[in-house]
Formats: structure tokens, sequence, C-alpha cells
């Protein structure tokens, strides 16, 4: 079978789909990519996989959209896949007429958040991101989410009746404890064993609540903070590393940017927060409990259920950095509270959200 995975920017490519497409492969069929060009797919391509350049911009652009359904429509008539699998709202919205009007036999689509559970929207923009979704979901075969909510509201809202919770999922012999990992990486930034470091890893943007971080941070004076990750080039809104490097947290604050070794960072801190303002399900926090971290989180749709509150970790509501602070302070201040969280996380995150399994359960739904 021939298998096209569509998705918005080489960031989701590399980062989402990548494992996706090593298992399609592994089962004997042939895949590629396409997204917005970017330097992120030269590692897609090292591995032998074909990408296919679509010029997606992630703004409501309405010429910009209709040149990629254009492009889409093309690369997919030259392209005859048995199967489209679309991914992310615009793309994937995009992806789902083109493959239609290119008669692609099979149309599936994994929703990673709904644009309309985004509170910070605006009432119009919800509104027709709710359009969009409902009038796409009636071309869609096989209609994936990554999260238990997202499913809900798929067929609470008759978007999709057949929607399926798949969840995301990473490779637990990578993201571990790895006590070897911890003493490079602490010896490589001059971090001394017993410091406590709070770790946060995603794209610098408003939405994922480093307002909210570097206000929390200055009540938690025994900790500093590590911050993995850069603003992406379609990324819109006020720049997160300006207003970090403005909070006076001084030299409690490491930038550490763009990095492919994130298992070993992960492995290096003790503590994980993502205190986001929308999410659909965060790799991140994935790989956070398979590495045994308490995880600090918003209780929003996706880490609500990741996080067993004062299990797992600290559920805290989104906006609220004295909440936020609170909970960091916390585990902070007990050693012990870090190592049963971390290690109840791991155990959860071992059952639920194990690769292999993921993806077995992706392909067999997606009918490969």
């Amino acid at each position: 079978m021939k298998v096209v995975e569509i998705t918005n920017v080489d960031f989701s490519l590399r980062h989402f789909l990548l494992p996706l497409m090593r298992a399609i492969r592994a089962r004997g069929h042939d895949v590629a990519g396409a997204c917005a060009e970017g330097p992120l797919l030269a590692d897609v391509r090292a591995e032998g996989f074909r990408v296919v350049a679509i010029p997606f911009v992630r703004r409501l652009s309405p010429l910009a959209h209709v040149r990629a359904f254009m492009a889409l429509v093309a690369i997919l008539r030259a392209e005859k896949p048995d199967l489209v699998h679309a991914h992310m709202p615009i793309s994937g919205f995009l992806a789902r007429l083109a493959a239609r009007v290119a008669g692609v036999p099979k149309v599936a689509y994994t929703c990673h958040g709904f644009l309309f559970n985004h509170a910070d929207s605006s009432l119009p923009r919800r509104g027709l991101s709710f359009v969009m979704e409902w009038i796409a979901a009636r071309l869609t075969d096989v209609f994936l989410t990554v999260s238990e909510a997202e499913a809900r509201d798929a067929r609470r809202l008759h978007i999709a009746s057949h929607a399926e919770a798949v969840r995301n999922g990473r490779d637990p012999t990578v993201f571990r404890p790895d006590p070897a990992a911890r003493a490079r990486i602490r010896t490589e930034l001059g971090v001394p064993d017993d410091r406590v470091a709070i770790i946060a890893v995603s794209r610098l943007v408003w939405h994922k609540g480093y307002p909210e971080l570097a206000e929390a941070m200055r009540s938690v004076p025994h900790a500093e903070l590590w911050v993995v990750g850069e603003r992406l080039d379609s990324d819109r809104g006020a720049d997160m590393a300006a207003l970090l490097r403005a909070a006076p947290l001084g030299h409690r604050l490491r930038l550490l940017g763009y990095r492919s070794d994130i298992a070993s960072l992960l492995a290096a801190a003790d503590i994980f927060t993502l205190p986001s303002r929308f999410e659909g399900l965060p790799m991140s926090v994935i790989e956070a409990m398979l590495t045994a971290l308490p995880v600090v989180a918003t209780n929003v749709r996706g880490p609500a259920e990741q996080v067993v509150d004062g299990v797992t970790g600290f559920q805290v509501h989104a906006g609220d950095a004295a909440a936020l602070g609170t909970a960091l302070n916390r585990l902070v201040r007990d050693p012990d509270l870090r190592a049963r969280m971390g290690q109840a996380g791991r155990c959860r995150a071992l059952d639920r959200y194990d690769e292999a399994k993921v993806l077995s359960r992706t392909l067999d739904l997606l009918g490969l």
C-alpha cells in the first residue's frame, strides 16, 4: 500500500510523524511525507524517506491556503496513494479536501487538538474551526485523536461518531532514568548534582504558559529553570525568550534553545513543567514521565488525562502563576516526593504511552 503522511511544518513531521512513518515502512508499505520545507526534514530524508514540500502557512491566509490546496491536489494526483493520513487543523483540512478531489481511495485524519477548544481564541475563529472540522470529517474514513477528551468531543459534537483515541507514545528505552547522562549534562552546564533543576520543553510561544512560569519561578528561589526549545519561523506573538530574560531570575535561568538530546536533558533534570493554556496530548509530558520526572502541568485537555494529580505530579489551573509556584516549591523541597511521583509517572507511561503499543494500534486502525 502507498501512504502519504501530511502535516503542517517540518517540526511536526520530524518530532511527531517520523516514528509512525518508520512503523508503516516496517510493515512493508511505501510511505512518503508532505509538509512545508524546513531544516528538520534533513533528518527524515537521511533515513531514506521522501518528503514533498507543500507551501503550507500557519495563519488565516485564503490565498496561501488556495496555493497549498492546489499543490496538494497536483501531488496526490501524481503520487496516486492508497491512503492519505492528514494531521493538524489547517493542513489536515486542506489535505482531506485535496485527497477527495484527487480521488484517493482512503482518507484518515489524526486530531492533535481542536482549535475551537482553545479558550483564548476569538469566538469567530473558534466557530470557523468547528465548521472546518465538521466539513472535513464528512470526507474522512478513519478519524483518530491523540487524547481521549478530543475523541469524546468529536463524538459528542457530532463531528465524527467513529472517532477513536490512539494517544501518543515515546520509546521507553530512549526516555528513561540515566545516571550517566545526568552526570554528563550537569558537568556540561556546570550544575551541581544537588541543585534542583526544573525543565520545560516546548516551542517558545505564549500559549505554552511562559508568562506564568516566569512569574512562578520568582517564588521558587531554591531551583533553576532550564528552557529547551525555540520559536518556529511560523510562530506568532510575543518573544517568550525575551520575556524570560526580562524576569529577575539571573543565573537561575538557562535558555538552552533547540536540542537533539532531549532524553539526556530530561534525565539530568529533577522536575518537569508544562503550564500550557491549550494542548493535544503533549509528547514532552510523556517523555518526562518515562524519564521518571514528576510533572507539574495545567489541567487542560491532554495533560489532565496524563498527570494524576497528587500521584504522578500536580495539576494547576491554566494562568494561575501562584498555584504553579506552590506546586513547584512543594517538589523542590521534598526529594522523596519527587522520587515517588516520578516512579509512579514512569509506571503509568509504560502502561499507556509506550510507543510500540501506540503505533501498533494506530496502524491497525488505519488498516495497514
